[in-house]
């Protein structure tokens, strides 16, 4: 793994490259520069190694990450995407809950979907160090989280499938195969064979993997893929009607659309209500995620539930086996199960 490069095009020295200079393990790293009595000894060889490997590389190490391998600071910070969903709120509750049986506190950060503002949360928690870290990162990469752990020395853990950092515990719905189940459910037991899609830009990982599996349940389906049936939205309601107005103006317009988030969804179907079209009788909406909202609209929403409250459950307790000393292994990858709701808009 390479390292991260600061926007500032300054190299940010890490405990791994001082590892790899001086030919020794990470953990040996640590155990020179911590000050702190040592169970496994490290011979004056090594140490001095370490030394002028710090010292050639201008290694600055996180004095905070240090302290907070000995003390804990009974915090845990959460970085979500979009405080304004509602997919998020059973999420964060449920690590709310288990953080409160375990006597600690939850400090809430949110991205609004934007890069620099998961780096500026990264840089936050280098900053000020948590004994964990719980995210729901669209944008980060491999590097970039590694940078958090070895900086800082928090426990990570995240939701989304497309996170593939081998260290950290991960839960996830597999969005894309319930995208695929969900469009052939439309083509084979509602008999629609125009299904259109609306999704959000190709820089949003979930987005690509829902409009994989609409594109394949369409291609095994036999069915044509128009171009003009994909639009974008930009996971807000507000993008979700722009969508739906311009694909009910095709000269063909579809008479199914899957949608990939509930809230655009709920913005789609009152496009169709303003455009003087019903729902389902002229075209048939399926969301995904089952917001509150999903039910509460008239007609109901049919949707795909991805269950963020078991989401942030089981990311927290794993969060706590791994403070708490109790797991040490390799990243878990936990999936929880997307399942169909179906109500009265398809």
């Amino acid at each position: 793994m390479a390292p991260v490069k600061r926007t500032s095009n300054r190299t940010v020295i890490t405990m791994r490259d001082v590892a790899k200079a001086a030919k020794v393990s990470q953990s040996t790293v640590s155990r020179v520069l911590s000050g702190a009595p040592m169970t496994i000894p490290v011979s004056d060889e090594t140490r001095q190694r370490v030394l002028k490997a710090v010292e050639k590389l201008g290694y600055q190490p996180n004095l905070n990450a240090g302290s907070l391998r000995g003390h804990k600071t009974q915090m845990i910070a959460v970085m979500i995407a979009d405080i304004a969903n509602p997919f998020y709120h059973p999420l964060v509750r449920a690590i709310q809950d288990i953080a409160d049986g375990h006597r600690y506190d939850v400090m809430l950060t949110n991205s609004d979907h934007k890069r620099d503002r998961e780096k500026l949360f990264i840089a936050s928690v280098i900053r000020r160090p948590v004994d964990g870290v719980i995210m729901v990162p669209y944008h980060l990469n491999d590097d970039e989280i590694n940078e958090l752990i070895e900086r800082t020395g928090s426990v990570v853990a995240a939701v989304g499938q497309h996170v593939t950092h081998p260290d950290i515990d991960i839960a996830f719905g597999d969005d894309e195969q319930a995208s695929e189940d969900v469009v052939t459910w439309l083509r084979d037991v509602k008999g629609h064979t125009r299904i259109g899609f609306v999704g959000v830009a190709d820089r949003f990982p979930s987005g690509v993997r829902r409009y994989r599996g609409y594109e394949r349940a369409m291609r095994k389906a036999g069915l044509e893929l128009h171009a003009s049936y994909r639009q974008a939205g930009d996971w807000s309601p507000e993008s979700g009607y722009l969508a739906m107005q311009r694909l009910l103006t095709l000269p063909e317009p579809p008479t199914a659309v899957f949608v990939c988030n509930d809230l655009m969804a709920l913005g789609a179907m009152d496009a169709v209500r303003q455009l003087g079209f019903r729902v389902p009788a002229d075209v048939a909406i399926v969301g995904f995620d089952d917001i509150p909202a999903a039910s509460w609209v008239k007609p109901r929403l049919t949707t795909v539930a991805q269950y963020p409250g078991d989401m942030g459950k089981v990311l927290a307790e794993a969060l706590f086996q791994r403070i708490q000393g109790e797991y040490s292994g390799p990243g878990r990858r936990i999936e929880v199960p997307c399942v169909l709701v179906e109500r009265e808009s398809a």
